[in-house]
């Protein structure tokens, strides 16, 4: 009997956890290029009374065996990498990747971090960073004089000068992907950090080698669906109440044969 309460005490811990997942991502439905989670579960170990295929006393084999569960547990929050919708704001600076791909963003220790989020901006140097000040690799500055910039779907820059009438051409976006971006470390401010889950980094231009291009004066909404983590949130609500209702269920036979007399 104190089995059952442990056991069903772990499933309530574990659809707590499934609620803060799920509540995370409702928080950002509306964040550029956030990626929803999916939190997924694992049965602990069993307690094994009698084992399949043993022989019995009587030198017959056992056709099935006997073993009790210990609950259940979170073991791994899948971040699930589709495309979110696309929608357009008419802003140059706004970028969007359609398919694989990752912007590369140089950390202010030195390090590279990688995004989806494809707001950019200018900073008093002209040189395209993140909303936080974070520089966009390969590094690109736009002059001063600059009337127009254009990105290429292949992640070409040009731009034009105040006077002239032609197109400069004056960098190239290169993008990344990873075989497997679920690994990636998540550090917050739209931002991963590559891991040795994540495998061996892909770099290349937009457009080619598997890699998504580019549209300009456009942004990857979240890929949440409200509607979808609802659902998810009633299924994990009668999980919670099932595995309270063991526990209380459990509690009320202790009581009983607490109460048992001579």
């Amino acid at each position: 009997m104190i089995r059952a309460l442990w056991t069903a005490g772990s499933g309530m811990n574990a659809q707590q956890m499934n609620i803060d997942v799920i509540a995370n991502n409702l928080a950002n439905v509306n964040t550029t290029g956030y990626k929803k989670v999916r939190l997924e579960f694992q049965d602990l170990l069993y307690q094994t009374m009698r084992g399949a295929g043993t022989v019995s006393a009587q030198g017959t084999m056992i056709p099935a065996g006997l073993q009790v569960g210990h609950g259940a547990r979170a073991v791994a929050s899948n971040r699930i990498f589709t495309q979110g919708d696309l929608v357009q704001t008419n802003n140059a600076l706004d970028l969007v990747i359609e398919g694989d791909g990752f912007f590369q963003i140089l950390m202010p220790d030195g390090s590279t971090v990688y995004t989806r989020d494809g707001t950019f901006k200018l900073d008093g140097e002209g040189r395209i960073t993140t909303a936080d000040g974070f520089l966009l690799l390969p590094e690109i500055t736009i002059p001063e004089n600059a009337t127009s910039i254009v990105f290429g779907n292949d992640g070409t820059v040009s731009i034009r000068l105040e006077g002239e009438d032609y197109w400069e051409e004056i960098g190239q976006i290169e993008l990344v992907r990873f075989l497997n971006p679920a690994g990636l470390e998540n550090i917050g401010k739209n931002l991963f950090r590559a891991t040795a889950a994540a495998g061996h980094l892909q770099f290349g231009t937009p457009g080619l080698d598997g890699l998504g291009s580019i549209a300009q004066g456009m942004l990857e909404m979240s890929n949440v669906k409200t509607i979808e983590e609802m659902v998810n949130m009633i299924t994990a609500q009668r999980a919670y109440e099932i595995n309270s209702n063991a526990i209380k269920a459990a509690d009320e036979m202790l009581q009983v044969a607490n109460s048992l007399k001579r």
